[in-house]
């Protein structure tokens, strides 16, 4: 059975509001209405909607600005977003929020009108060339466009290029399904890591595979790749059975098919810094470069990140920052979904579909938990005081 899409409408005009939750709902879709205001998009994220319908007519100028917000957000950036527009108004409403519509309709619309836009609105949302559909990211044509648009403004920025070490092995070992596991997990540290540590307006994308990028200002960059290495090194070790992870590592055939002992993932991240004083031509003076450093960082084992200044000598040993696995979390470390897991609370499936939803939406994994109804509240709040304590 198709599981229903889901339509949020934000309108404070009711009796519109009601005729198209009626039809909606008849047409099996899951339809929730939003009257009041919308100031904070969190609940949006939580809800997670395939598509916004926004009555324009009825919001006011604060009202208009959830559109902006959520194309602002890595999350919901991607979640179409249809407006409802009065003709007269039309053309002064359009240009004050073009930069959050994907598309719109003359209020008042026929409900069918309406559902055909909203159908193509997810089509193409889901098969967007331009994002990938595993984590949603933007993908390599945007990517590109806005390395272009930051270069042709003269802009200072840094560049960083994420690969995943021994992905490859992690795959074949454990198949694709943990391995596409992998891949949403690493997407969502990463987004948390820039939230955290970059600027609001930081750029994440997932060019394929285990390749993901970021860009962000000059003084962030630091950050960003220590947090979040930090957080892969405490986390990714999960991925792999409790026998691997003991032993450190899983065997495997290399590419000359020689079986060998190959390390967990770890992260090796490439910087690339377009400063004023040195500032790149092109994108493919920025691949170059990245791809020179990445190069360099995949002589050292474990995590680890380095940024090339371009008034220095390339690959620098001093310039690489390495982080091993065992450092960089405590020696009886659990995550929570592991502790629930064996204290058998939870079963692997269900901790599974938690997961994905979690990483999915950006909601905690507690309250991912707590509204499937798999686990208790006093069980959660003990396992949670578990994972604090490590």
């Amino acid at each position: 059975m198709r599981e229903a899409k889901k339509i949020l409408i934000i309108s404070s005009d009711k009796s519109l509001s009601d005729v198209l939750k009626f039809c909606f709902d008849g047409w099996g879709y899951e339809v929730s209405v939003s009257k009041d205001p919308v100031t904070d998009i969190a609940p949006i994220k939580k809800a997670s909607p395939d598509v916004i319908v926004v009555d324009v007519h009825s919001a006011n100028a604060q009202q208009l600005e959830i559109c902006r917000l959520l194309k602002d957000d890595f999350l919901t950036a991607y979640i179409p977003v249809i407006t409802l527009i009065n003709k007269r108004q039309l053309r002064s409403h359009l240009l004050n929020i073009k930069q959050g519509v994907d598309d719109y309709l003359i209020k008042p619309p026929d409900p069918l009108d309406l559902r055909v836009r909203i159908e193509m609105a997810m089509r193409r949302s889901q098969y967007s060339f331009h994002s990938t559909p595993l984590t949603g990211l933007p993908g390599g044509r945007i990517i590109e466009e806005t390395i272009n648009e930051k270069l042709k403004n003269r802009e200072e920025f840094s560049f960083g290029y994420i690969d995943i070490d021994n992905f490859k092995y992690f795959n074949d070992n454990y198949g694709y399904v943990r391995g596409d596991r992998a891949i949403m997990q690493t997407a969502y540290m990463l987004y948390t890591a820039v939230s955290k540590f970059g600027n609001k307006k930081d750029f994440l994308g997932h060019i394929g595979g285990d390749d993901f990028v970021f860009i962000t200002t000059l003084d962030r960059y630091r950050d960003i790749c220590h947090n979040f290495i930090l957080e892969f090194n405490r986390i990714m070790p999960f991925h792999y059975s409790e026998e691997d992870r003991k032993k450190g590592h899983v065997v495997a055939r290399d590419r000359m098919h020689n079986i060998k002992k190959i390390p967990l993932m770890t992260i090796s991240i490439a910087v690339a810094n377009n400063a004023k004083a040195s500032e790149f031509k092109n994108v493919i003076e920025i691949n170059e470069k990245v791809a020179e450093v990445k190069r360099y960082l995949k002589t050292f084992e474990g995590s680890k990140f380095m940024a090339d200044r371009r008034d220095h000598v390339p690959g620098a040993p001093e310039d690489a920052i390495i982080y091993k696995i065992n450092d960089s979390k405590p020696k009886n470390y659990s995550p929570l979904g592991q502790i629930l897991l064996k204290g058998g609370f939870v079963t692997d499936e269900k901790l599974d579909e938690a997961l994905v939803l979690h990483w999915r939406r950006g909601v905690r994994l507690g309250e991912v938990l707590t509204e499937l109804g798999v686990v208790e509240k006093g069980d959660l709040e003990s396992a949670l005081k578990q994972e604090s304590a490590a």
